[in-house]
């Protein structure tokens, strides 16, 4: 998936810094959306997945304008509870702009509300 980075995708918007590049909270929130999309497949009726471990890098910056293309690589083998995808971040010239890995655990949803909400 591909984000054009804008005024309120910066760390400066978002408090996480004080300049106008893509902050590093906007990325992972792209970066685990992609996990969302990509575990779909692993999910049965009534099933959905929940964020449980987050750890990326974050290589290089982006200005307001730049362009960023997220993806999420779905776990090698089986699927399982838990799902570790690898993710990856890049700039329009291919540079790379973050690396790492984002963990779901599905679950059913109906049971998951009941019991923290």
């Amino acid at each position: 998936m591909h984000h054009r980075v804008t005024e309120a995708d910066t760390a400066r918007a978002l408090g996480s810094g004080e300049v106008p590049v893509l902050a590093t909270p906007r990325l992972i929130a792209w970066l685990e959306a992609a996990t969302v999309r990509a575990a779909a497949p692993y999910t049965g009726p009534g099933e959905t997945t929940v964020g449980t471990a987050v750890r990326v890098r974050h290589l290089r910056a982006t200005g307001v304008g730049g362009r960023v293309e997220v993806s999420a690589r779905p776990p090698p083998g089986g699927p399982g509870r838990r799902l570790t995808f690898a993710v990856r971040a890049v700039d329009a010239a291919g540079r790379l702009v973050a690396e790492g890995e984002i963990e779901r655990a599905v679950v059913d949803r109906r049971r998951f509300l009941e019991r923290y909400l």
